[in-house]
C-alpha cells in the first residue's frame, strides 16, 4: 500500500511527468491508449474475478483451486509491476493507464481482502481498515490529479511488498503451523498500510499549503494592513 505508494502519487506518479523541484503534474502529451503497458493493466483486471472465484471454490477448502488463486495473484502482481516500467521507460503514458492502473491495484487487493473475510481467514476489521485506506488515498489522489503528484517513496514499495507477501501465504493452503507468520506478516502489512497512507495525507497537505503560498499575491511594498 508510504512516503507513498508505488502508484501514480505513491510511486511519484509512474505515469506522469516529474518536474525538478519535486512536484509533478500529469504529463500533456498522452500517447495512444492501444499499447503493451495498458492491455498489461487490462489483463489484470480480467484476472481479478478469476482469482476470486478460484479462492471461494468449494467454501476455499478445495487446495488446487487455493494453488491457482495464488497464482493468478501472483501473476496479476508481475503485472502490476511491469506495466509501471514500460511506461515510465518508454513513455508510453496514456490517461487510461493513469486511472486503470491503480484501479487494477486495489480491485486485485480488496479482492483478496474480501474473499479470505468472506471465507472467516481473516478478520473483517482488517479488511474494512485497509479497504479505507486504500479508498481514502485513491480518491484523494484523483482529486489532485490535475494539480500534484507526491514524490516516491521507499514506504510505498515496502509496503506493496509487504501486502504481496502476506496475501500470498494466506491465499495457499498452507499447514496449520504456517499460521502464526501469515498472521505476523499480515499485521506487519497492515501496520505499513495504514502508517503510509497517514503520511500521504500529510505530504498532500504540505505540498498544497507551499503551492497556495506560492500563487499567494505579495502585497505592494509600504501596504498597511
Amino acid at each position: 500500500l508510504m512516503a507513498i505508494d508505488r502508484h501514480v502519487w505513491d510511486q511519484g506518479d509512474r505515469r506522469s511527468g516529474s518536474y525538478p523541484d519535486g512536484v509533478s503534474t500529469p504529463a500533456q502529451n498522452r500517447s495512444s491508449p492501444w499499447n503493451v503497458p495498458n492491455g498489461l493493466t487490462v489483463l489484470r483486471l480480467l484476472l481479478v474475478p478469476l482469482m476470486g472465484w478460484l479462492l471461494l471454490r468449494d467454501g476455499g477448502a478445495d487446495d488446487a483451486s487455493r494453488v491457482g488463486a495464488f497464482l493468478t495473484f501472483s501473476v496479476a502482481m508481475i503485472t502490476d509491476r511491469l506495466d509501471g516500467e514500460l511506461a515510465r521507460r518508454r513513455g508510453l503514458v496514456t490517461d487510461f493507464g493513469v486511472i486503470a492502473d491503480p484501479i487494477a491495484d486495489k480491485a486485485l487487493t480488496g479482492t483478496a481482502f474480501v474473499g479470505l473475510s468472506v471465507l472467516g481467514e481473516l478478520p473483517w476489521w482488517v479488511t474494512v481498515v485497509v479497504l479505507i485506506r486504500e479508498i481514502g488515498v485513491t480518491a484523494l489522489r484523483f482529486a489532485l490529479l490535475r494539480h500534484i503528484a507526491l514524490p516516491a517513496g521507499r514506504g510505498g514499495k515496502v509496503k506493496t511488498a509487504l501486502r504481496s507477501l502476506a496475501l500470498g501465504l494466506y491465499l495457499l493452503p498452507l499447514p496449520a503451523a504456517w499460521h502464526p507468520v501469515e498472521v505476523s506478516a499480515m499485521a506487519l502489512a497492515v501496520v505499513v498500510t495504514v502508517v503510509t497512507g497517514v503520511d500521504y495525507v500529510a505530504q498532500a497537505r504540505r505540498i498544497i499549503r507551499a503551492e497556495r503560498a506560492s500563487v499567494e499575491p505579495t502585497p505592494p511594498a509600504g501596504t498597511i494592513g
